[in-house]
């Protein structure tokens, strides 16, 4: 009988700024590295030694799933080895990763810790960092580097107790080629909204050499690559076992893959001669609409949406940063070379470098905004991480980075900026960024000049992208649906709330979040009421209100939509009167054609003014009758619109 043997790959998560753990009902961006080393582990256990052995694998996401650390060392008691792997471990994730292995190592239990901040740790900075010796000397292994090579080796070693402390795989990077892809899937991915939504890594490495970067010291600037027919196979068979059609390609710079046009032939061939949908978001440089048939390919392999590491519009911030290949005049042809192939543009905007400050920031916004125009924007703070050559070089020049590495997430203050003297003051800006970009009008802008065909995905996109940032105020990779909250999940050394406390504050927080949430819902509502396709109906009208007012901006005056509807009915037939039932059936049946001339502006005069009335408790102006018959009319506009959204309609 085979010794069994209980394998925890667990990727954490993080603390907020009150030292609660961060979980959420559903996520949006599943692990890459979980889903590698699940795929390595089911391979190398059908190898020499392992397969002597009976292994259980248990994948947890801790984003989205409870680790219960007593629960895992009790099981340690039962079966005759518990192993657990910390994995893809970021900086910001550290200090959770470290209280979860002392927890475990003070039962005993096998522990390793791999991921980018040990091994930017390691590569950069000469000895070991007190936070990682912390660690050995609890007797935690840690691994330093990509183990697709060695992962069976290391395994054993586990297995058979026979770990070193430290494991260095950097020196020789894995040949990607023919190393396993994930298949994703399983009780998982049913933690996500999403739960059809895969990732890749198509190949690792960049060329460029970015100051704040730590891919180009950890995984190299040599880029290695999967093979294109084994990518192909994976999504074929992640979309026969799971229906998986939409992938995010993870590599740092797809566009500089060799095998580029391989693998768009491969999804190209299995959209037109298999018939699976695949469609895919990928990242890639400023240069990359510059090769000849990439951007067309893109499109026609399934691209939906690139994702582009902007940085700044600032030039002296490009050249601080080292980011030479960075042309900010080239900006706005990158943008339509990509629009003009109805691929989405969504851009990484880093705030905090040494020229920026809340002045220039603001102004950068605008030009970005309206001039360079992408579809979406992803801000980050400047963070000095372990592993970039920022990092070397202020810990060889000892200055000042923040100790608390929770904080290095890109959404907190870690060092000194120039120009930001006053604590706060860069946090500041960086949510004035989110709120900026996020606005009404801003958003209004794009949707009303994006393609059909990405109308609903950058619509879903808006929702998501401001609900995290401007209301839950956490960056939106890093959020997800529903935080959930237990009232002992926090950081060591901090003491749980009474329960009363903790229950008040809870309830607090749920209902600011339920308010920020319907306000915005009925925001996303009127955009989409302005920006949906126009009617020929309402088209007419509208051309005549125009006319009607001498080309001026139109408000919503009932007295003006009736005489321009009257005109308009002179010439169109589906404007005649109807008869009484029908005017009476689409007058009270809430899912009968909402009125066309419903304007966005309108509704928020008339809530607001009623609104006012209440706060100043002049109840007497309040008009009730109106009142009742508006907000039948919103109930009804309220189905169209979700209708709409979830048969993705225009109108």
């Amino acid at each position: 009988m085979k010794s069994k043997i209980q394998l925890y790959l667990i990727k954490p998560s993080s603390y907020d700024d009150d030292g609660y753990l961060v979980r959420y009902f559903r996520g949006v961006l599943p692990s890459n590295t979980l889903a590698c080393l699940a795929s390595l582990t089911r391979a190398a256990c059908e190898q020499e030694p392992l397969d002597r052995f009976e292994f259980k694998i248990h994948e947890i996401d801790e984003a989205v799933m409870k680790v219960d650390p007593r629960r895992i060392c009790r099981t340690s008691k039962r079966h005759n080895r518990v192993i657990v792997c910390l994995v893809g471990v970021q900086t910001h994730q550290y200090p959770r990763a470290a209280d979860l292995a002392r927890e475990f190592r003070k039962a005993g239990v096998t522990v390793l810790i791999g991921g980018f901040h040990v091994s930017g740790q390691l590569t950069m900075i000469p000895g070991i960092a007190p936070e990682i010796q912390e660690l050995l000397d609890l007797g935690v292994t840690v691994v330093k580097g990509e183990v697709e090579e060695s992962w069976t080796d290391l395994l054993a070693d586990a297995v058979y107790g026979e770990l070193a402390p430290l494991y260095d795989y950097t020196e020789s990077k894995p040949d990607l080629g023919n190393a396993p892809i994930p298949l994703q899937g399983g009780p998982i991915m049913k933690r996500f909204v999403a739960s059809k939504h895969g990732t890749i890594d198509c190949g690792r490495g960049c060329p460029f050499e970015c100051s704040f970067c730590t891919i180009i010291n950890v995984q190299g600037r040599k880029m290695r690559f999967r093979s294109p027919v084994l990518i192909a196979e994976a999504i074929r068979e992640n979309y026969r076992r799971n229906g998986m059609t939409f992938y995010f390609f993870t590599d740092d710079n797809f566009a500089r893959n060799q095998a580029w046009n391989e693998i768009f032939d491969a999804l190209i061939d299995l959209r037109e001669n298999e018939q699976i949908p695949v469609e895919f978001m990928m990242q890639v440089d400023v240069l990359s609409y510059k090769i000849k048939g990439f951007v067309e390919k893109a499109r026609q392999a399934g691209c939906s949406n690139v994702f582009i590491g902007m940085e700044s519009i600032n030039d002296d911030n490009l050249k601080a940063a080292k980011k030479r290949q960075n042309h900010v005049d080239d900006y706005r042809n990158l943008i339509d070379a990509y629009r003009s192939a109805e691929i989405a543009t969504h851009v990484g905007y880093i705030l905090g470098f040494p020229f920026d400050s809340a002045e220039s920031i603001s102004r950068d916004l605008h030009k970005l905004t309206h001039d360079i125009r992408p579809d979406m924007a992803s801000f980050f703070i400047l963070v000095p991480l372990p592993g970039s050559h920022d990092h070397w070089e202020m810990h060889r020049e000892n200055r000042y980075m923040d100790p608390d590495y929770n904080k290095y997430d890109s959404q907190h203050e870690t060092m000194n900026y120039p120009q930001f003297l006053e604590e706060g003051s860069l946090c500041a800006a960086y949510q004035e960024a989110w709120k900026t970009f996020y606005s009404f009008e801003n958003m209004s802008r794009i949707l009303r000049r994006v393609s059909k065909r990405n109308y609903w995905n950058l619509f879903g996109n808006f929702f998501w992208y401001k609900s995290a940032a401007v209301i839950e105020k956490r960056h939106p990779m890093m959020a997800g649906l529903l935080r959930l909250k237990g009232r002992r999940a926090v950081r060591a050394g901090i003491e749980p709330l009474p329960r009363r406390t903790y229950y008040v504050n809870r309830a607090r927080e749920l209902g600011r979040l339920i308010s920020g949430s319907f306000q915005l819902l009925l925001e996303m509502q009127l955009l989409w009421l302005e920006t949906r396709s126009k009617s020929p109906t309402e088209q007419r009208v509208l051309e005549e209100l125009r006319q009607l007012r001498s080309g001026e901006a139109f408000t919503s005056k009932v007295v003006e939509i009736q005489t321009a509807y009257r005109r308009a009915r002179a010439t169109l037939p589906e404007l005649q009167v109807p008869s009484r039932i029908r005017l009476f059936y689409r007058k009270w049946n809430p899912f009968s054609l909402f009125s066309e001339f419903y304007l966005s502006q309108d509704v928020l005069e008339f809530w607001e003014d009623c609104l006012h009335n209440l706060q100043k408790r002049r109840f007497s102006y309040l008009p009730l009758r109106t009142m009742a018959s508006r907000f039948l009319l919103d109930f009804r506009l309220s189905i169209h619109f979700a209708t709409a959204w979830l048969r993705r309609v225009d109108a």
